[in-house]
């Protein structure tokens, strides 16, 4: 049966963004948009316990109105870092008005968290910073996540954690439990992530770690996301013209 050693896998994280900073940037700054939601939440508060709080950056990005921004600002509170507040509705609307067409509804819902990295690597590049992702491995199992939005990023602490997995790390960091438990909503159209994706995120972790699932037609369901969604994970083809290049990069 799978026995996850939250401890152990917390503390071995805390160490690789340690190493990542001092291989990539030593004295920058980790540069984390801030949602409201566990992800965010969770790899701020690990950012934080690497770094300490004065080297960690939120950065809140509602769109017009955000109903859950209490959540934000909870956070940035609780783990007493510097953040900023940035609005994007007039960018995200300036670049809707501009367009000399329709946009179809999914790439008005995919412009938002793609304007918002825009506005994360300004405030990094401006303050000395790398740019935290904040996706964990089960939506980027089902590719639940905007590419070139949420899921670009200078390093990933938990793109390799299940959400159960970030969650038990959350309340052994300590996070307020309604950062932690709190119902995942994508942001984008109003649903929870659970009702756009048509199973539990539990059933979900289940079948990664344990390869075990009891309902066929989400079993189908996952396997095809996945497929479909594989793009996002891998890096952008390039042609090889199989020229050689004479430069060398060793010491």
């Amino acid at each position: 049966m799978y026995n996850f050693d939250v401890e152990k896998t917390k503390n071995e994280c805390v160490q690789w963004i340690r190493d990542f900073f001092e291989n990539n940037g030593p004295g920058c700054n980790a540069v984390v948009g801030i949602s409201g939601g566990k992800d965010s939440s969770i790899v701020a508060a690990l950012c934080v316990e690497a770094l300490g709080k004065d080297r960690v950056i939120g950065v809140l990005m509602p769109n017009g109105e955000q109903h859950d921004i209490d959540m934000a600002k909870l956070l940035v509170n609780h783990l007493g870092i510097k953040h900023y507040v940035i609005n994007i509705k007039d960018a995200v609307d300036g670049v809707i008005k501009n367009i000399p067409f329709e946009l179809s509804k999914q790439s008005r819902e995919n412009l938002p968290p793609r304007i918002r990295m825009s506005a994360l690597y300004a405030v990094s590049q401006s303050n000395n910073g790398r740019v935290a992702n904040t996706c964990n491995l089960s939506e980027d199992w089902v590719g639940y996540a905007t590419r070139y939005g949420d899921s670009a990023g200078d390093f990933s602490p938990c793109s390799n954690l299940t959400v159960q997995e970030m969650k038990a790390i959350g309340r052994l960091l300590g996070l307020p439990a309604v950062l932690v438990d709190k119902v995942p909503i994508d942001g984008l159209c109003g649903k929870t992530d659970e009702e756009n994706l048509g199973f539990t995120y539990a059933e979900l972790d289940r079948y990664i770690r344990e390869g075990i699932i009891d309902d066929e037609d989400k079993k189908k369901s996952i396997d095809r996301k996945h497929t479909l969604n594989l793009f996002k994970l891998r890096l952008m083809p390039s042609f090889n013209p199989g020229l050689e290049i004479k430069i060398s990069t060793e010491d």
